[in-house]
């Protein structure tokens, strides 16, 4: 209340006496003309002492507040004289700049011999202003002073030395710049903020630019990549095309995303002139390494697997004299050659073909990023070649001639029949084979006139290994067939169709049937198992065939009494049961047929000529129905021969 009091004191115009006057007045008390309250000197003189000591503290505030502000306004004037110096030295600057640029012009016009003297000071004071502007720019950049930047550019644009100041940009730009440990990530934020910036001190702002990226590229990255890649280039070719691969991909990722700043009319030229700049000695050397490795690793991955066999890779031959033995074979089933016992091995492994393939796999990304277009497809094509070496030929065409070897002779006992396990491994890898050659090697000759040759190699080595597989397959058939006949020849007496005791027969069917079914039935497992799609339906008939054949000519060497023929009849019966387990028509026809013919070993004399005439009989030979009478032990009777003939 009592500053309340002391400003309205105060108010304007300010009087003495009238101030002394109005503060008696509103003492209580302290009237002169009396009032409510007497006059009391006292209170009077309290109030008084007591006011000239808030009028010491309000006059104290106030020094302060003066103080405070005499210095704001000292600082401020002292500010706005700097500035006011700076624009005038600014201008001095554009001026001198202006008068020595011309000067410099006329001087250029000037006879040396007569005005040497006045050049050299014009080039001098040219020079130095040149050499102030420059020093001025950086002192300008370091404390971030973009429009004093931008002004000292835009004098140095008539200047000589403007692209020095492009080059002293361009230098402070990058200092502390590359702090993280991925370079290309540094690069990426570095060029972010300065493409922000160069517009506002540049007037063409895209040549600075296109400044910055050109000794970004030339300097930083080139200097990286040599680093990387000299480290390893003699030492380990695996870990070099690796850094290879992956520093052309991240250059070249880094340059697209570049290409979204303004560097001129044709920047993607331009971009990928500094990119064959620093890779063009790399490049040109590629495909030899890839090949180099690829060649390498892959004699490594089958050798570490032979050698985990303990087995010492044999040659399997060439020439004229090994393709007349293939052809020999081919065309005969004869082992030629030694055989040889594997064991079981097949000699293939998946682990194998998912290296191979997982090695040609990175080779042909590799060589699609590293290759100049032009080159791409023949260096595709030059890899899937090392492919069909190491996986088609060294690998399943080898493991093919070893089981073709290892298939014992058709009349051999008790053999073990390994070749379907090959075909089955060798089944899979022709998938896996096919899904790279159409994942990976085709999106790169598809456009081009190697798909042509690539489809031919690849039809030709496919072909080859079919042929074997085929070899392998008929001559195991034949090892089963063979070890049919060796159970019937063992097990099958004559006396099983012709029992001395016609009425005191037993079984139900044959030991040796019981057993060439059993044989049957874990060999058509065996097939399903080893075999896909169509080949499955393929190789079960071609079985199904000669197992038809070897029990039809069985039965022929035999001669049946009634009671035999029954039995007989109840062996081709349990052989048909077997048959159905090929679930391949034809094969059931077959053993219908047979089941119907051993029939005519029991019908009535009377009923021959009927039962001939019979649906699955009528289309038959003649001579094959009369084979088959006369196999009965009643044929040399009169009266059966008479009902035949």
């Amino acid at each position: 209340m009592a500053n309340v009091t002391t400003a309205q004191l105060f108010e304007e115009p300010f009087d003495a006496d009238e101030y002394i006057e109005r503060l008696a007045w509103r003492t209580p008390g302290g009237g002169s003309k009396g009032g409510a309250e007497a006059f009391d000197p006292k209170k009077l003189l309290e109030e008084f002492v007591n006011h000239i000591e808030e009028l010491k503290l309000l006059d104290e505030r106030i020094q302060r507040k003066v103080e405070k502000l005499e210095q704001q306004c000292h600082r401020e004037a002292k500010e706005f004289a700097h500035k006011v110096q700076d624009l005038q030295r600014s201008n001095q600057i554009k001026e001198a700049a202006d008068i020595i640029q011309k000067l410099h012009l006329i001087a250029q016009e000037l006879p040396f011999d007569r005005f040497s003297d006045v050049k050299a000071k014009i080039a001098s004071k040219y020079h130095d202003l040149e050499r102030q502007l420059i020093q001025e720019f950086t002192a300008a950049q370091r404390r971030g002073e973009i429009g004093r930047m931008r002004e000292v550019a835009a004098v140095l644009l008539h200047f000589k030395g403007y692209a020095h100041c492009v080059d002293v940009y361009i230098k402070q730009c990058q200092e502390g710049a590359y702090m993280r440990n991925d370079v290309f990530e540094d690069i990426a934020v570095l060029c972010q903020r300065v493409n922000k910036q160069v517009g506002e001190v540049f007037c063409s702002p895209e040549t600075v630019m296109a400044k910055l990226i050109q000794s970004i590229f030339e300097n930083k990255i080139q200097a990286h990549v040599k680093e990387r890649l000299d480290e390893t280039r003699n030492s380990d070719v695996e870990q070099y095309l690796k850094n290879l691969y992956d520093l052309y991909t991240r250059t070249t990722a880094l340059a697209a995303k570049l290409s979204d700043f303004n560097l001129g009319s044709d920047k993607h030229t331009f971009l990928s002139k500094l990119i064959k700049n620093i890779f063009s000695c790399y490049l040109e050397s590629y495909i030899d390494m890839e090949r180099q490795y690829l060649q390498s690793r892959s004699g490594m991955i089958l050798q570490r697997f032979y050698d985990s066999k303990n087995h010492h890779k044999r040659s399997v031959g060439t020439g004229s004299i090994q393709e007349l033995k293939e052809r020999i074979r081919q065309r005969t089933n004869l082992p030629l050659g030694p055989s040889i016992d594997t064991h079981g091995e097949t000699f293939l492994s998946q682990e194998v073909v998912v290296n191979l393939l997982q090695e040609t796999r990175h080779a042909f990304e590799r060589c699609n990023k590293l290759s100049d277009p032009a080159d791409l497809p023949k260096n595709a094509f030059s890899i899937f070649l090392l492919l069909v070496e190491y996986l088609c030929v060294d690998h399943i065409d080898y493991a093919l001639e070893i089981g073709l070897s290892a298939i014992p002779s058709a009349d051999a006992k008790n053999a073990n029949l390994y070749f379907l396990d090959v075909v089955q491994q060798a089944n899979t890898i022709f998938h896996l084979f096919d899904k790279q050659f159409n994942d990976h090697l085709m999106p790169l000759i598809s456009s081009s006139p190697k798909l042509t040759e690539c489809l031919h190699k690849k039809k030709e080595v496919i072909e080859q290994m079919e042929v074997k597989l085929d070899t392998g397959i008929d001559r195991t058939l034949n090892c089963m067939i063979g070890q049919m006949k060796h159970i019937l020849v063992t097990e099958q007496k004559k006396t099983d169709f012709k029992p001395e005791d016609e009425n005191n027969v037993m079984i139900q069917y044959t030991t040796a049937c019981s057993k060439v079914c059993a044989y049957v039935s874990k060999q058509v497992k065996r097939v399903r198992r080893s075999m896909d799609g169509k080949n499955v339906d393929t190789v079960l008939t071609e079985l199904g065939v000669r197992f038809h054949r070897l029990i039809h000519e069985h039965l022929q060497q035999f001669s049946y009494s009634s009671m035999g023929g029954m039995l007989a009849i109840c062996d081709v019966a349990e052989y048909r049961r077997s048959a159905k387990d090929f679930r391949v028509p034809l094969v059931l026809q077959l053993f219908d047929t047979l089941h119907a013919l051993c029939n005519l070993l029991v019908v009535a004399p009377d009923n021959l000529k009927q039962v001939c005439s019979g649906e699955q009989l009528t289309n038959l030979d003649r001579n094959l129905l009369h084979a088959f009478v006369q196999l009965r032990v009643d044929y040399r009777s009169a009266r059966l021969a008479r009902h035949f003939s």
